[in-house]
């Protein structure tokens, strides 16, 4: 996928089992996250940081939405470790890892496997053309993420807001 692609909704269970679809949240920003295991160390860091600075992307009216293959328990007993305020979505059949070709090839202790790339999407809106693609963030590093993707989202409102102002 390229930034200013069509987004193809999907659907997939929460940790409670419940199905969410993008469509869902059509009229907010979506921030997309993939991450390879659960309760794994970087996992862990990475999403605790989203859980940490949340109630910014929630004022911002940011909806944050992470996928893993886990299964539907392995990702509720993960939010409620961590106490995580956004949904986790379980992909174990890897059917939206492999559309948006996550799975890699990566070295673990020196041998090949096969895992998901840490990945985020930012969506846009729907705005009357559908949710499209607005940025990636590839090969993502867990320390400090969030804050990037926040730091991105509030870039690219003012941006937006000062391009509006400029043609008044």
């Amino acid at each position: 996928m390229r930034v200013g692609d069509l987004v193809e909704d999907f659907t997939l269970r929460n940790q409670d089992g419940e199905s969410v679809s993008l469509r869902n949240f059509a009229a907010k920003p979506v921030v997309l996250f993939f991450y390879p295991r659960a309760d794994t160390p970087g996992c862990t860091l990475e999403l605790c940081g989203f859980r940490d600075i949340f109630a910014r992307f929630t004022k911002a009216g940011i909806v944050v939405l992470g996928v893993s293959r886990d299964t539907v328990a392995k990702q509720k007993r993960f939010k409620e470790k961590y106490d995580l305020p956004y949904d986790l979505l379980a992909d174990p059949e890897m059917i939206l890892i492999k559309r948006y070709g996550l799975l890699k090839e990566k070295k673990m202790y020196g041998k090949p496997v096969t895992g998901v790339e840490r990945t985020t999407y930012v969506i846009s809106p729907d705005t009357g053309r559908g949710q499209r693609l607005l940025h990636v963030f590839e090969k993502v590093a867990p320390a400090g993420h969030a804050e990037a993707v926040f730091e991105l989202l509030k870039a690219s409102a003012a941006a937006k807001s000062s391009a509006v102002a400029g043609k008044k």
